[in-house]
């Protein structure tokens, strides 16, 4: 097992990674609990193959719990999923002190997250995440939120988690389409500020998505950490270190909300999409090379992820989609951050460039 902690002063919390962690869970979660009862939140999916260990694990260490499964996709990440969620939690009886557990991928997370940001005005939770996704990206940093039709993840709050346990072998039962749009995340990581990390995943990434244990938990390690040390600097995103992180989310949340944040367009397939838009409107404007832009779209595209607008299913004009960016919770003064690049590993925050830019651009 590998463990990690996102240094936050006394909200601190650990990370654990390792194979079978799922079967072992009680012992690291009994310690947490102000009594031995706890509450289990999940989706169809993840309850079939994951919820019956888990649910052992806790019973061996004598930990009563209930559990509640949810129906898939970003569908319940909304209002309607809140508040039934949240009408759960208080018809169990959820006290402040208690942790629930998330067990599932990034719209379980976030909906739980968010849900005990607010019940009884804050309990704990417990990230268990079981995609690729989540496991590198949305389980850590504890920013939670549901979805509205304004846009994506625009009603929520930080809310951190108290324990981040990652099982990797939860990736065996994954479908190969979210694995890779889990794998998206995993580059960001190398595009943001490391380009040695995205040589790697172009020498590594068809393998990491073929299988290979060892390319999966070199990836998940690395991009934890990387994730961990970026939100210890910048928690609550007010210096722009941690806006890095949404390289590609700016265009990639136009796209999900112009197809419906549906099964059209997964998070991370519009995220892979939006990292080359961004490095291809980098390179039109003089920031990056072509080649680097070229070298992105091209790795993307070799795993069989969406790497245009035409690959995302997204023939919509320019308007429309910056129409869709200018509702993004990252704009302020009426101006929206960019993430763009000045080659691979060298991504930065900008405001040069207004909306009618990026329209152009998208139309071009």
């Amino acid at each position: 097992m590998e463990s990690l902690t996102v240094e936050l002063g006394a909200r601190s919390y650990p990370i654990l990674i390792g194979d079978g962690l799922i079967r072992d869970i009680g012992a690291h979660v009994a310690p947490l609990l102000k009594r031995p009862r706890t509450m289990i939140v999940t989706d169809t999916h993840v309850a079939e193959h994951y919820l019956t260990p888990l649910g052992t694990s806790l019973a061996m260490e004598n930990i009563s719990f209930s559990s509640f499964v949810l129906e898939p996709g970003e569908g319940t990440k909304s209002w309607a999923g809140l508040a039934r969620l949240t009408e759960w939690l208080i018809g169990e009886g959820v006290e402040r002190g208690d942790h629930v557990i998330a067990l599932g991928g990034g719209v379980i997370g976030d909906l739980v997250g968010f849900a005990c940001s607010i019940v009884k005005r804050g309990c704990h939770f417990i990230q268990v995440p079981t995609t690729l996704l989540a496991q590198v990206d949305s389980s850590v940093g504890g920013k939670t939120a549901i979805n509205v039709p304004a846009g994506k993840n625009l009603i929520g709050a930080f809310h951190q988690p108290t324990l981040v346990v990652i099982d990797p072998t939860t990736l065996e039962t994954l479908p190969r389409r979210e694995l890779g749009a889990g794998y998206a995340e995993v580059v960001k990581y190398g595009l943001i500020d490391d380009a040695g990390f995205f040589g790697w995943c172009e020498a590594n990434g068809a393998a990491l998505l073929a299988g290979d244990s060892e390319a999966r938990h070199r990836a998940i390690a690395h991009s934890v950490a990387a994730k961990a040390r970026i939100v210890a600097a910048d928690e609550r995103e007010t210096q722009d270190i941690r806006a890095l992180l949404n390289l590609g989310h700016s265009f990639g949340h136009a796209l999900e909300a112009e197809t419906g944040y549906s099964d059209r367009l997964l998070h991370g397939e519009a995220v892979a999409a939006g990292m080359v838009l961004a490095h291809q409107f980098s390179a039109a404007n003089g920031l990056c090379s072509a080649d680097d832009a070229a070298r992105v779209r091209d790795h993307l595209a070799s795993v069989d992820l969406p790497h245009s607008l035409a690959s995302a299913g997204v023939n919509s004009d320019g308007a429309t989609l910056a129409g869709h960016m200018a509702h993004d919770k990252k704009v302020r003064g009426g101006k929206l951050p960019l993430i763009l690049t000045h080659g691979i590993g060298q991504s930065f925050v900008t405001e040069a460039y207004g909306l009618d830019a990026v329209a152009a651009f998208l139309d071009g």
